[in-house]
């Protein structure tokens, strides 16, 4: 198979330019123009941030792209659905209300934002696919009426995939509330009780009501936060609530929850590289990656840790494959910043995301990827002044 093309320019300029000269030029260089944008919808697929969280892409990166969409005859709009789990963008309109909040409004973008599976996450498409994990996926109908999919990508961390890129960006992303929920059906996390302290951090981020706190018998950790503080009670997860949407793993300050088994974070990155599969199969599709503010959690969390490597530039491609694969290897050849949370890992796998986050594998979801036909896991990686 002949090797995917991948672009890319570095986050440096120097007088006369500026980085969003630089991203238009490395979009163009890419051959976003080959695109028949005349008169058709475009959804360009963003994450518009968690407030409080500040590692999200600024709004000025979008309107570069929703600029030259216009231009080339497009009808662009920003598009996200609603989340899972308790937060500011669980329904469309605290979602929208976010968006504005961070920037994502008409006026600085130059277009709208419609969240796409409705008020309350249930307005969806059912796309028959019939792959190994999923036969039927559930995607926000305004992303399946869209005519062009584009995919803007903050590229970092993620506790239950490794990192986020164009995948988790377009596939976990475009899922309705009960998509996001089937992607993340197979595997449920459990709470060591006896790193636990009683802190509440997962309960606050619970949007099902499935933690509670329950009498603990057990040792505590030798010199830990939990025998300092006298904890009697530990967090409990029932999995008859919980849906395993994995936010309470991130939200734990002692790494005292987990995912159920490493199988589960497999599992659910193979669906969502299948969710991709029937969102990109029957569409003009151009992806677009910022290795930038690489933080160790998605830009879900209210909360962003400080990067774990260095800003590395931004990449372009109409394969979302390669291009993810690219943003990794980048990531990977890049030094350890001091005092991030991967810093204080063990480093024995020699990669920066599995380093960070042991109980995931982001390979599984490019390999189920590329045995579903969306692209190629080699590329040139093609430089762009």
């Amino acid at each position: 198979m002949e090797k995917s093309k991948v672009y890319f320019t570095s986050m440096k300029v120097n007088a006369g330019t500026n980085l969003l000269k630089k991203l238009n030029h490395l979009i163009k260089e890419a051959g976003i123009a080959n695109i028949d944008f005349e008169n058709k919808y475009t959804a360009i697929k963003i994450h518009f941030g968690e407030p409080g969280n500040l590692a999200y892409l600024r709004p000025n990166y979008a309107k570069v792209v929703v600029d030259l969409v216009k231009e080339l005859g497009g009808r662009p709009f920003l598009t996200d659905c609603n989340t899972l789990y308790v937060g500011r963008r669980k329904n469309a309109l605290d979602h929208l209300d976010t968006a504005y909040e961070n920037g994502y409004n008409p006026f600085a973008t130059g277009c709208h934002v419609i969240i796409a599976d409705g008020l309350k996450g249930t307005d969806e498409t059912l796309v028959p696919i019939n792959c190994e994990y999923v036969k039927e996926v559930k995607i926000g109908r305004a992303v399946m009426d869209a005519d062009v999919i584009i995919s803007l990508n903050h590229f970092k961390g993620h506790e239950s995939t490794g990192f986020g890129g164009a995948f988790k960006n377009l596939g976990m992303g475009c899922g309705s509330r009960a998509g996001k929920m089937e992607m993340h059906s197979s595997g449920k996390p459990n709470v060591n009780q006896a790193l636990c302290i009683s802190c509440g951090e997962c309960r606050k981020n619970c949007a099902h009501d499935a933690i509670s706190f329950i009498d603990y018998t057990g040792e505590n950790k030798p010199g830990s936060r939990a025998e300092r503080k006298n904890a009697k009670k530990r967090a409990f997860i029932d999995h008859n609530k919980c849906v395993g949407c994995g936010r309470c793993i991130g939200a734990c300050p002692e790494d005292a929850v987990k995912a159920g088994t490493s199988e589960a974070n497999d599992i659910l990155n193979c669906k969502i590289a299948e969710y991709t599969y029937a969102i990109i199969k029957d569409k003009p599709n151009f992806h677009i990656s910022l290795v930038i503010d690489v933080s160790p959690y998605c830009d879900c969390h209210a909360e962003n840790d400080i990067p774990i490597v260095p800003d590395i530039g931004m990449f372009a491609s109409f394969d979302p494959v390669a291009l993810d694969q690219a943003c990794a290897d980048a990531v990977n050849r890049q030094p350890v910043i001091s005092g991030s949370v991967l810093a204080e890992k063990e480093h024995c796998h020699h990669d920066h995301f599995t380093d960070t986050h042991p109980d995931t594998n982001w390979e599984t979801c490019l390999e189920h990827a590329v045995k579903l036909g969306m692209g190629n896991r080699e590329y040139d990686l093609i430089e762009v002044e």
